[in-house]
C-alpha cells in the first residue's frame, strides 16, 4: 500500500526529529517511504502484454498444468485438448513457414521442435513437455512429424504425434495418433517395402521397478491412412538395435533377473530377432545370450 504524500511528509518529519541512536533505523525507514512509488511504478510498467506465442503458450499452460496428481486413465479431456490446440497451432504454422532449402542453416525438423517448445514454454514444473519431431523426404513430398511427450510426472506420460505432408507448398495433416503412453518418443526410419509405404518406427522406455522398460512399434503410412503394423510393450531392460529391415531387441526376463540377483548370479540376456516383411515383423529367431564368465 502506498501512502498519501501528506501522510509520508510528517513521518519524514516525525523521523527526523528521532535520537541519534535511532537515526540509522529512521534513515532506512525514510528511505523505504521515499522508493516505494518509484517500485510499484516500475512494477505497473513491467506487466507488459502478452505477445501472440505467449498467449497461445499460456492458453496450453492452463488446460496441462491441473495435469499435476491426475491418474493417467482421468487424464484424456484434458491431455485431448491440448492435443487439439497444439495439432492446429502447428498445422497454421507449417502453412506459415516453408522450408528454407538446401543447404540450410537449420534443419527444418529443429524448427518444427523450436515451435513446438515454444507452444509448451509456459508448463511449470512438474507438468512438462519434450517436443519430437522429423522432416523426412517421401516420394513427392515432405512427411513432418510434430510429436511431443507430456508428461506430470515420472511415470505418467502421454504421447502424441502429428504427421503432417507438405507438397507443393501446401500442408495437410495425414494423422494423429497417440503412441504408447508413459514412455517417451523418439523414431527409426526403415526402407520402404514394395508398396512404397512410408515407414517408421517409434519407440521409447519408461522407468521400471529396477530397469528401463521399452516400447516399439511399427507405423506405415500409404499416403491415406497411419496404420499400425507391429507393437511390443514393457521389455525388461530393452535395447534397440535397427539396420534396415532388421530389428533386434536385446533384453532380460524379469523373473530370472530377479532369481539371479537373489543368488548373487550374473542375470542372462537375450536377443529377439525380427525381420520387416511386407505385412509388419516376422520373428526370425528369439535365443539365450550367454553372460561372460559363465
Amino acid at each position: 500500500m502506498i501512502l498519501p504524500e501528506k501522510h509520508r511528509s510528517g513521518i519524514l518529519r516525525r523521523l527526523g526529529r528521532c535520537k541519534l541512536w535511532d537515526k540509522r533505523l529512521a534513515a532506512l525507514l525514510a528511505a523505504v517511504l521515499l522508493f516505494a512509488p518509484l517500485s510499484a511504478q516500475a512494477r505497473k510498467k513491467k506487466q507488459k502484454p502478452l505477445t501472440p506465442e505467449e498467449a497461445f503458450a499460456q492458453r496450453v499452460a492452463s488446460i496441462a498444468q491441473p495435469l499435476y496428481g491426475m491418474a493417467m486413465d482421468e487424464s484424456h479431456t484434458r491431455t485431448s485438448e491440448v492435443q487439439k490446440l497444439v495439432v492446429a497451432h502447428m498445422q497454421e504454422w507449417l502453412e506459415q513457414h516453408a522450408p528454407k532449402g538446401e543447404p540450410a542453416d537449420i534443419p527444418y525438423d529443429v524448427d518444427v521442435r523450436r515451435e513446438l517448445e515454444s507452444n509448451f514454454s509456459r508448463l511449470r514444473f512438474p507438468v512438462y513437455a519434450w517436443p519430437s519431431t522429423f522432416a523426412v523426404p517421401w516420394k513427392d513430398r515432405l512427411m513432418i512429424g510434430a510429436g511431443y511427450t507430456l508428461g506430470w510426472s515420472k511415470y505418467e506420460r502421454a504421447n502424441v504425434l502429428a504427421l503432417f505432408e507438405r507438397k507443393q507448398g501446401t500442408v495437410k495433416l495425414a494423422a494423429v495418433t497417440n503412441f504408447i503412453p508413459r514412455v517417451d518418443l523418439h523414431y527409426h526410419f526403415l526402407p520402404p517395402p514394395p508398396s512404397g509405404d512410408f515407414r517408421f518406427l517409434a519407440y521409447g522406455t519408461r522407468l521400471g521397478k529396477s530397469h528401463p522398460r521399452l516400447s516399439v512399434e511399427l507405423y506405415s503410412f500409404d499416403g491415406q491412412k497411419l496404420t499400425s503394423l507391429w507393437k511390443t510393450e514393457d521389455v525388461y531392460d530393452g535395447k534397440l538395435d535397427v539396420e534396415r529391415n532388421r530389428v533386434v531387441l536385446n533384453y532380460m526376463k524379469e523373473a530370472e533377473f530377479i532369481e539371479a540377483a537373489t543368488y548373487n548370479r550374473i542375470p542372462p540376456r537375450h536377443e529377439a530377432i525380427y525381420k520387416v516383411t511386407p505385412e509388419g515383423m516376422q520373428l526370425l529367431d528369439d535365443h539365450q545370450i550367454t553372460p561372460r564368465g559363465q
